[in-house]
């Protein structure tokens, strides 16, 4: 079922780190992210803006890049522990035919672009500029009072393919989705509590969210509250509600380009080697799993393109239990 785990990698890959989205009008997306998610400004000019969250001392984890039509992803990073398992992931990835090419990119160290097998465009950089945590400057706090970047949701044609390759990297699974012999989907982790990295199915890869913690269930309703009273009350997509996998409190949001946001109230450690992944039974798991209705279709199948890459369809589809479909199940009792 799931992929065995190379708990000694070619190279370390310590965490979620960042992720660089297209907008198509940098001062609305800026208001979103500053004053519905709480995060700060790091740096910022009329081409780009670089944010963070309020416990995070690097110095951005969203970069928002000014472009004509917004609404892709450019590319979803991830640190790795030393300057040196740079190299090591470039021979790597060029051993296996797989792209691998040195960027300049600002206030980050060596930085190295590469696709993984299903070409989802990744950044790898070893070190980044610091500033100062801004975690106990509560008098500046706006919004959710997001705290710092968790992890990413791709959606991708091949499961296993995916699962097998990030295996290899030394990402291991909390908790997994399979029907029978088939794995669905898998939530999987490099720094020691439960997500990095979920890949799950559909037409890909394309970057299904990108996630925030918050320190309070109440920064949840402040998210949306907030999204209300500023203009963005339509953008709440999903929540708040609380998750099967992993059990956290949730919302998702969609930004002004449509770019899914979910900001949630953390997760719990999976840092011992004993620690066995958690199956979910597809035929038996609802979307919510412990309270809440299901998502919209349209929670499922849309998400933001990465730039320049192609897409494929899974050979089987997948088939959710929307809230349309719930809904009209409910209609035809």
């Amino acid at each position: 079922m799931l992929p065995p785990v190379n708990l000694r990698p070619a190279f370390n890959v310590t965490r979620a780190s960042h992720i660089r989205l297209t907008v198509s009008d940098l001062a609305e997306s800026r208001n979103f992210y500053v004053n519905v998610l709480g995060l700060v400004v790091t740096e910022e000019d009329d081409s780009v803006c670089y944010l963070r969250g309020l416990q995070e001392a690097c110095h951005h984890s969203l970069v928002l890049e000014q472009v004509q039509e917004g609404g892709t992803c450019r590319r979803i990073g991830f640190r790795v522990f030393f300057d040196e398992d740079l190299d090591l992931a470039y021979d790597y990835f060029r051993e296996r035919d797989l792209p691998a090419e040195w960027i300049e990119a600002p206030y980050q160290g060596r930085t190295l672009h590469v696709r993984d097998p299903s070409g989802t465009p990744l950044e790898l950089c070893a070190t980044m500029q610091t500033q100062s945590r801004m975690h106990i400057e509560f008098e500046a706090f706006k919004g959710a009072h997001a705290q710092r970047l968790d992890h990413f949701q791709i959606l991708a044609p091949d499961i296993p393919q995916v699962c097998a390759f990030y295996s290899e990297l030394g990402f291991r699974s909390s908790e997994y989705l399979a029907h029978g012999d088939d794995l669905l989907g898998s939530f999987m982790y490099r720094k020691g509590t439960c997500l990095d990295l979920a890949v799950f199915p559909g037409a890909g890869p394309r970057m299904h969210h990108f996630a925030y913690t918050v320190s309070e269930s109440r920064d949840l309703f402040a998210a949306c509250d907030i999204a209300g009273n500023l203009g963005y009350g339509d953008s709440v997509e999903r929540g708040p509600g609380r998750h099967g996998p992993g059990g956290m409190l949730f919302v998702y949001l969609r930004d002004p380009d449509g770019h899914r946001v979910e900001v949630f109230n953390s997760h719990y450690q999976t840092i011992d080697i004993e620690t066995e992944p958690v199956r979910w039974d597809a035929a038996s798991l609802s979307t919510n799993a412990r309270w809440g209705l299901p998502a919209l279709e349209a929670w499922y199948v849309e998400a933001s393109p990465f730039d320049g890459v192609v897409q494929q369809a899974p050979q089987t589809p997948p088939n959710p239990m929307t809230l349309e479909r719930f809904l009209q199940s409910q209609l035809s009792d």
